[in-house]
């Protein structure tokens, strides 16, 4: 088992989403449940969303959803889409600045019972393998937002075992129909973990 290591600084955030997306793989994201019980997973897929950026939340502005977004960095911004799933994105970039790191998949390392209770499957690589399971997994809902994960307590970032430049693949995000053309979708190279992306060639960053 992956030990997660000491708790990733706020500085840490406090970078471009691009920058950040990829430095989040290998991370491993530890939920305390309130019977004391633990969750964590290693991160395993994300991807970048800027301000500037047509298929980012904050594209047009602060809003009453949206405000965790604008900072400060390191904390949880969560949303409800299609009207069934919670997806949690880690908030970046400098204070002001709109910008989130969603993350995608991840690698069950403690609590697995749990998890497969709360997704109801046993499959360990389906458990969560995108971003709404990934929350049913943890029990991430939208009371969660604005959670800081440098100095909470529910849930929180720790340094894990970075995954190798070498070892990180790009893509086109998926679920999206503006901003297509960037490669912000990040992933661990052969990874098993990994949700089902969008069909696109694969090319490693330089």
């Amino acid at each position: 088992m992956i030990r997660p290591g000491r708790r990733l600084p706020r500085w840490f955030f406090e970078r471009p989403s691009p920058e950040v997306a990829p430095d989040l793989l290998g991370r491993v994201l530890v939920r305390r449940l309130p019977d004391a019980a633990t969750l964590s997973v290693r991160i395993v897929e994300t991807e970048a969303y800027q301000e500037d950026d047509p298929a980012s939340h904050s594209y047009r502005g602060r809003t009453a959803r949206t405000e965790v977004m604008f900072g400060p960095p390191g904390r949880l911004y969560v949303y409800f889409t299609y009207g069934m799933h919670f997806c949690m994105n880690v908030v970046t970039g400098v204070e002001g600045e709109g910008s989130a790191v969603l993350l995608r998949a991840g690698e069950p390392l403690e609590g697995l019972d749990e998890m497969r209770m709360r997704r109801g499957v046993d499959d360990a690589r389906a458990l969560c393998s995108g971003p709404g399971r990934l929350c049913q997994a943890l029990g991430v809902t939208r009371t969660d937002n604005g959670t800081d994960l440098v100095a909470g307590n529910a849930l929180s970032l720790h340094a894990g075992m970075p995954v190798r430049p070498g070892d990180v693949a790009v893509t086109p995000r998926v679920g999206i129909r503006s901003g297509i053309e960037r490669p912000w979708r990040f992933v661990r190279v052969g990874d098993p973990f990994v949700s089902r992306g969008r069909p696109a060639r694969i090319a490693r960053p330089s």
